[in-house]
């Protein structure tokens, strides 16, 4: 099998093609108030792929803030995730550099159950 077989098989969720503006921020004491700009690539109902110019570690908590409406799914994510300010909170899964300050990064969306990070 090939790596794109093996990451399909392992998609839990069916991922959306959705590329708009994104803003963000790192949810620490000293980055909290820096509003930062990206774009979404794709989304689904427990997250999104995003690409940003700034470095995040795994596991850092971010807000994020994009144009939901234009989704159907949206309204179901909203009944289960966390907001905050009209944003979403979630959690860096993964990283993968694509060129000189450039990152795609995973997003997993917190559950209002996981309130609790």
């Amino acid at each position: 099998m090939d790596n794109l077989s093996n990451l399909t098989e392992r998609r839990e969720f069916m991922r959306l093609n959705f590329a708009v503006p994104l803003n963000y921020k790192v949810c620490k004491k000293e980055t909290v108030s820096k509003l930062l700009e990206g774009y979404t690539s794709n989304i689904s109902s427990a997250g999104l792929l995003c690409n940003i110019k700034e470095i995040v570690n795994p596991d850092d908590i971010l807000w994020l803030a994009f144009d939901r409406g234009v989704l159907n799914i949206c309204e179901e994510l909203e009944k289960k995730v966390l907001i905050y300010q009209n944003g979403i909170i979630g959690k860096v899964v993964r990283i993968e550099p694509c060129g000189q300050n450039n990152y795609d990064v995973g997003i997993k969306f917190l559950t209002r159950q996981e309130r609790d990070f």
